[in-house]
């Protein structure tokens, strides 16, 4: 391999964050770039575009104070790198992971490329076993399995930073792993004072011991946005597959990535497609979202947790539209239960963990969990239609039955949905079965005759 290669005055134009630079090196697209101002202060850049006279170079810091005829370009025949090691967890880096908390750079044990490495589909293995992130609404209703892409739909205004901060400070294994578990936080595009919040919440609550987080703020360059989610996924592969972790990437706001790719695509004057989007932020996304899985052989998993908020409340808008095609399910957000007070504001309908079957049950959770989960929301969604039905006829107009539902449903978002503090597993299913004892046992179809005997006629006597 070539050895670094600088060029002077081989900068054609600047527009933006881009640098139109003559080629006159064999390189190759998103190659590492240094950008060496007249005061030889240096950036951080990567090829974006090439051909046969000039390259595009992207900056990934402000181009203010650059010229063409004094700015040095230095090709590192290599991509994008990050140093990694054993002194990564407990630490706060920025976009392109430099450390935020003060520290000294990690002692690297290896430099990985942050764009990773493409896992072979025959040597993925099917995700398995249970993340408990002490929600009722993901745990008990739509699990989340180690191994899993798992996003989180919500709408501008609701409290989904809340959220995420609290499964990052929450969320674990259950049993003898439990110091196996890692957690790698990262906020794209956030305001300095969210940033903030997010730090403080980690530092006083403990859980930084056991998180990396990355910070990319809003008023920072949308190319820095683009690269974020590689070095933390980075980050997560290393803590994954050579220090044999189960780790969760949370990761808040994929909107503010999809913008930045928009921004940039157009930067550089490429077609746009639906919504001015480009046309290959599907393929885009799923460099990132397929980077979780469970590799046969290797102990360790990365999990994922991302976050994006519906433009427009909109869940066919392109950005959650795509997201659901890659990932394996979703949970939403509701206004209407956010207006109603309930917090976290989980719509269980539209809500779906589509490996969920994978990693619970006997073994994994409880052996009873898949059918009461089942029963919950086949219960609720008879809840809803009789709420409509209600509406148009009236309460006069409703069976004993259809009343019943219709109690069940206001309890189920009032005691499962809403939840004041954290809930194991085991509290958030005592009160699944404490809610289906208002229902007639003729409805309950989803459960055994063991069940009903144990957990319905039984637990009703004892109460």
């Amino acid at each position: 391999m070539r050895g670094d290669l600088t060029l002077r005055g081989a900068v054609r134009r600047i527009e933006g964050p881009l640098l139109y630079v003559r080629r006159s090196a064999s390189v190759g697209l998103n190659e590492a770039v240094q950008i060496i101002d007249s005061e030889q202060r240096q950036r951080v850049g990567r090829i974006a575009a090439l051909d046969e006279d000039k390259m595009v170079i992207e900056v990934l810091e402000s181009t203010t104070g650059l010229g063409l005829d004094d700015t040095l370009i230095r090709l590192r025949a290599e991509p994008l790198v990050f140093a990694v090691g054993p002194g990564l967890m407990g630490r706060i880096f920025d976009s392109v992971g430099r450390p935020l908390d003060g520290g000294p750079p990690v002692p690297a044990r290896r430099r990985m490329r942050i764009d990773g490495l493409a896992i072979n589909p025959t040597a993925r293995a099917l995700p398995r076993d249970f993340i408990e992130t002490t929600v009722s609404t993901i745990d008990l209703m739509n699990s989340l399995v180690r191994g899993q892409k798992l996003p989180l739909f919500s709408c501008g205004g609701l409290p989904h930073d809340r959220i995420a901060t609290e499964i990052a400070q929450r969320a674990r294994l259950r049993g003898g792993e439990a110091g196996q578990f890692a957690t790698v936080f990262v906020g794209i595009g956030v305001p300095h004072d969210t940033a903030e919040a997010f730090r403080s919440a980690m530092e006083s609550s403990g859980a930084l011991e056991h998180t990396v987080m990355f910070l990319n703020r809003a008023d920072e360059p949308s190319t820095q946005r683009l690269l974020t989610p590689r070095y933390a996924l980075t980050a997560a592969e290393y803590l994954a597959f050579e220090e044999g972790r189960h780790v969760l990437v949370i990761i808040t706001d994929m909107t503010n990535y999809c913008e930045a790719l928009r921004e940039v695509s157009a930067s550089h004057g490429e077609i746009p497609s639906r919504k001015g989007y480009p046309g290959y932020m599907y393929s885009d996304l799923a460099t990132l979202y397929e980077r979780a899985g469970c590799i046969k052989g290797l102990s360790g998993t990365v999990t994922q947790l991302p976050i994006l908020t519906m433009p427009g409340d909109d869940i066919g808008h392109p950005i959650p539209d795509l997201t659901g095609y890659i990932t394996e399910g979703q949970i939403v957000l509701g206004r209407d239960l956010d207006r109603k007070g309930v917090y976290p504001p989980v719509s269980v309908l539209p809500s779906l963990s589509r490996l969920m079957d994978n990693g619970t049950g006997e073994g994994y959770t409880h052996k009873d969990h898949p059918n009461l989960a089942h029963q919950l929301f086949a219960a609720y969604a008879r809840a809803t239609r009789v709420r409509v039905l209600a509406s148009v006829m009236g309460m006069e107009g409703l069976s004993d039955t259809d009343k019943r539902y219709l109690k069940f449903g206001d309890r189920f978002e009032v005691d499962i949905v809403n939840q004041s503090g954290p809930r194991t597993l085991e509290e958030s299913m005592e009160i699944g079965w404490r809610l289906l004892q208002m229902l007639p046992e003729v409805e309950l179809s989803r459960l055994s005759d063991a069940q009903i005997e144990r957990y319905i006629r039984e637990e009703a006597t004892v109460a």
